[in-house]
């Protein structure tokens, strides 16, 4: 497929771009920086664009089959986190104009903040508050995304990032704020981004998870 990529710089998208390569994808990154992202190829094209640029979006977008995004925004206290959500809208507007279809995302567990009361101590009392304006951000992104109807997307949720390659783990998946066991905890606390990368690339030859948000975590063997 063609394949756009927003974040390609980043820790999972530099997985991404690499694993997409890797399955014969033809890759297209937008970066704000095109000498941050190292790789070569000859299905890889890196060009530079703005990402809260709808105008910027649309002609890199042109042609493409799928738009997938690895973006991550720091938290902030002060003025609070709005990367996701003015993305997203630049984004889902340059598909539309490009007339793409498909764009897969990523955000995380516990995004609605009623949902992390079944998590550890730590995470609930300590980790949660830390990243809230980032978590905040990212359900407005969420809810955005459940109220556009002209385009296909998948949100994925995956716990605590790792800078993992990726594994041949089986993926457990639910359709909510984070993976529950049979008593409705938390599965694991954490996921390498090679295998996010993993599971965002699979969604582009499956329509499981069409117009949904899909928690994630791997089996552990």
């Amino acid at each position: 497929m063609k394949i756009a990529v927003l974040g390609a710089t980043g820790q999972t998208g530099q997985y991404l771009v690499n694993q997409a390569l890797q399955q014969g994808h033809t890759v297209t990154a937008i970066v704000r920086n095109p000498g941050k992202l190292t790789v070569q190829h000859e299905k890889l094209k890196v060009v530079e664009g703005n990402i809260f640029s709808e105008d910027s979006l649309k002609l890199h977008f042109q042609g493409q089959d799928a738009v997938i995004s690895c973006l991550g925004f720091p938290a902030s206290f002060l003025s609070g986190v709005t990367g996701y959500t003015l993305s997203m809208r630049a984004a889902v507007n340059a598909m539309r104009e490009a007339k793409v279809n498909r764009i897969i995302t990523m955000t995380s567990w516990y995004t609605d903040p009623n949902s992390g009361t079944q998590s550890s101590y730590l995470i609930r009392f300590l980790l949660l508050p830390m990243i809230r304006s980032v978590l905040s951000n990212m359900f407005e992104m969420e809810h955005f995304l459940k109220k556009t109807q002209d385009v296909n997307w998948t949100v994925v949720r995956p716990p605590g990032l790792k800078n993992l390659p990726a594994t041949g783990k089986e993926f457990l998946t639910h359709e909510g704020y984070f993976v529950p066991d049979s008593n409705g905890l938390p599965v694991g606390s954490a996921v390498g981004r090679g295998d996010v990368a993993r599971f965002m690339l699979f969604l582009l030859n499956s329509n499981v998870w069409f117009n949904k948000a899909v928690a994630i975590t791997t089996k552990n063997e």
